[in-house]
């Protein structure tokens, strides 16, 4: 695949989940959209960075998502890869499905139950901690959004990480410059995100977290040459919806006019979406 086929990728997987929106009315679309090509380089880049058992149908490697409100980005992900029965994504919205809109254990794929922000780099660095002390070959991804750097545990266990130098451990920041409330520099200001992750000693590294070429390029080194990182991902919320895009009120599904409706099909059926 090049570059291109994950951009398409990407783009149906949002188009996907859009049409469940629809039916669910509720969701989190610009928390997920924001994402969605971070996790679509994760799963699928250059043969998988989270590596597949597809003799168990299992992933080998942990992948938490922090910001559970967007875990549904998941979803599509896991029903290509065969994890998620076909019959359980397309009931969802229809009829019974272990899907929900916070991810949770009982859903194939989905590591850790999450909604309350703050706690997966703990639970991440305990995984990675056990992994590491039991030679386990295990890594463990944990995506964050930057609103849970407002919480002191997220702080906590980056300090334990990096006291454990837990190199099986890579945590990506999904700054997409909008929390609930706005814009992050209106409400209390985080300032330089890397600069303060760097003074912890961790290495950290600023992508653009919509070029494939950027996350696959740092990516690709934390499996040449493992070892603790932090990936500061600068995306857009609600990436691929025009409308969406840096629009505050999109952290949640709002009611959409026909036209809307029509005009996000549209986009997210084109190729640059």
């Amino acid at each position: 695949m090049d570059n291109w086929d994950y951009v398409r990728l990407a783009r149906d997987y949002r188009r996907d989940l859009f049409e469940k929106f629809l039916l669910t009315k509720q969701g989190h679309p610009g928390s997920i959209f924001s994402m969605m090509d971070i996790v679509v380089a994760l799963y699928h880049g250059l043969g998988g960075f989270v590596r597949f058992d597809p003799y168990h149908k299992k992933f080998i490697d942990k992948v938490l998502i922090s910001k559970g409100h967007a875990t549904a980005a998941l979803y599509p992900i896991m029903r290509t890869f065969g994890v998620l029965p076909e019959e359980e994504w397309d009931n969802w919205g229809k009829g019974k499905s272990c899907l929900r809109i916070f991810g949770n254990t009982s859903i194939p794929g989905i590591d850790v139950t999450s909604g309350s922000l703050g706690h997966c780099v703990g639970v991440g660095v305990g995984m990675a901690l056990c992994y590491q002390r039991d030679k386990i070959d295990k890594k463990v991804f944990v995506i964050i959004s930057e609103g849970e750097l407002y919480e002191g545990s997220t702080w906590e266990a980056l300090l334990l990480a990096r006291h454990h130098n837990l190199n099986n451990l890579t945590i990506i920041i999904d700054v997409n410059n909008l929390i609930i409330l706005g814009k992050p520099e209106d409400c209390v200001d985080l300032d330089s995100v890397s600069a303060k992750i760097i003074g912890l000693g961790i290495p950290t590294h600023i992508v653009n977290g919509h070029s494939f070429g950027d996350l696959f390029d740092i990516l690709k080194r934390d499996t040449e040459n493992p070892a603790l990182r932090c990936i500061v991902a600068q995306t857009v919320k609600g990436k691929g919806v025009s409308f969406m895009e840096n629009q505050k009120q999109w952290h949640y599904y709002n009611a959409m006019t026909d036209d809307q409706i029509a005009q996000a099909r549209k986009e997210l059926s084109s190729v640059s979406a």
